[in-house]
């Protein structure tokens, strides 16, 4: 069996496109490509001029990578995602860049992130989405659902002991999704400590990059300790698929375990990718939407105020958080003939990268974008899980997440509230707010005195 990442294109460095560009190359400060530029967040000014001036962009990019096309408005974003057979997954990878092979250190990581799901074309898609559907639709979801509320009961209980001003992401965000995928994965209690300090050297990989000095003196074994962490983790992988094989469970590992492509049963190295691509996606959105969402409610008053009125408002509030926050900022795709995109034409073998969260908040589809409003007609008309074949498989599941979240913080904690303290992490594929402080009780306020009452005598 191929592996997408033995045929994958790799950056030739190109700088200029084959075809004129219809479009000016916008002068600005924030760098698209650079993680470090996103430490301010989304560039929603950007996002708009782009829109207007320049909807399909060519786009800087550090050397010796190839430059690429930055496409910002909604429907064309929805024309790429819509037409897979043109605008491909596989052929290039949905990375920014994909660097040449000699400096893919440590390979088997670097080719975990080409060799999954998310990455194949069709009809290794749709033959991989469908093996994995059952723990994706409805009566999974729900039956999931009460374990999801038992685990956002005893984080709440989590909260109320370490506040009033408590780091919502240490003690909630960053919690609740490895929790919900542990489960759906079926990794062992006694191993999920493990799968969080993975986790944690994988992010701190793409911050070492981007600031090697700063992560270095944060963690200066780091470095040192990276490449044994990665043998670990694929090691861990590849005993547990083979003991899925063997002693088969009612488990997504066991059914990624038995998955097949065209009749054949997958080699290690797809094993590899399909379980992590299902802890980053699935961990991401889910962390950083709860983290974003109260964040805008605080910002958002009179929003809060109708959820607090009406909790059945819940699910439109969560849409329109999803539209506002956009927890994943871009997919990449790869022309695979010459085609056009709102009259630029793009030849074959050229990136074309959707920026979301300028997607989200286009005001030919979302009026007034920038204000949070739950009423809207269109709520859920977003595309924060992407669009089309490659939407994302794990939506229902992030979503109950997100809502049984929502129901019960805004019932434990009906007034907690952003302190202004944030931190963004340097990452340009997903909006990753690493700290977000908050007061369980509103700001400047101390917890509620509890009062004893004595039984009459």
């Amino acid at each position: 069996m191929k592996l997408i990442s033995d045929e994958i294109l790799t950056d030739t460095g190109a700088t200029e496109p084959v075809y004129p560009a219809s479009y000016p190359e916008l002068e600005t400060d924030f760098e698209l490509w650079n993680p470090n530029s996103w430490k301010r967040g989304h560039p929603y000014d950007l996002y708009r001029r782009m829109r207007e001036e320049a909807p399909v962009m060519w786009s800087k990019v550090r050397r010796p990578a190839s430059r690429y096309w930055s496409v910002s408005r909604y429907e064309d974003i929805k024309t790429v995602e819509l037409q897979p057979d043109i605008f491909s997954s596989q052929r290039g990878g949905i990375n920014l860049a994909v660097p040449d092979r000699k400096n893919w250190k440590p390979e088997i990581l670097i080719r975990a992130a080409m060799d999954n799901l998310i990455s194949m074309d069709e009809p290794s898609h749709m033959q991989m989405r469908i093996q994995q559907k059952d723990f994706f639709v409805p009566a999974y979801v729900a039956k999931l659902r009460e374990k999801v509320r038992a685990k956002v009961d005893a984080l709440c209980d989590d909260l109320e002991a370490k506040g009033p001003v408590v780091d919502f992401v240490k003690v909630f965000s960053n919690e609740l999704p490895l929790y919900t995928l542990c489960e759906m994965l079926g990794v062992d209690e006694a191993d999920r400590p493990k799968i969080v300090y993975w986790m944690h050297y994988l992010e701190m990989a793409s911050q070492f990059l981007s600031n090697p000095l700063t992560t270095f003196l944060g963690e200066p074994l780091f470095p040192f300790r990276f490449n044994k962490v990665v043998e670990e983790m694929f090691a861990y992988g590849a005993r547990v698929m083979a003991d899925r094989r063997a002693h088969p469970r009612e488990d997504l590992l066991t059914l990624i375990a038995h998955s097949k492509l065209d009749g054949e049963d997958l080699p290690q190295a797809y094993l590899d990718g399909s379980w992590l691509l299902i802890i980053f996606a699935g961990n991401d959105t889910t962390r950083n939407s709860l983290s974003g969402t109260v964040k805008l409610m605080t910002e958002w008053p009179e929003q809060r105020a109708i959820v607090l009125s009406d909790p059945a408002m819940i699910p439109r509030m969560s849409e329109e958080a999803l539209r506002m926050v956009s927890p994943v900022k871009h997919m990449r795709r790869t022309a695979l003939e010459d085609t056009e995109i709102n009259g630029q034409r793009i030849a074959k073998d050229e990136k074309v990268v959707m920026w979301y969260g300028a997607g989200n908040r286009d005001p030919d589809v979302f009026e007034n974008p920038d204000v949070f409003d739950m009423t809207r007609e269109n709520v859920s008309k977003h595309i924060a899980f992407g669009h089309g074949v490659h939407k994302c498989l794990g939506a229902r599941v992030a979503q109950m997440q997100l809502q049984v979240a929502y129901e019960q913080l805004f019932a434990r904690f009906p007034k907690i509230e952003f302190t202004g303290e944030i931190r963004y992490g340097p990452n340009a594929l997903v909006h990753a707010i690493s700290k977000l402080e908050v007061n369980l009780y509103g700001r400047g306020n101390a917890r509620p005195t509890q009062v004893q009452l004595k039984a009459a005598s």
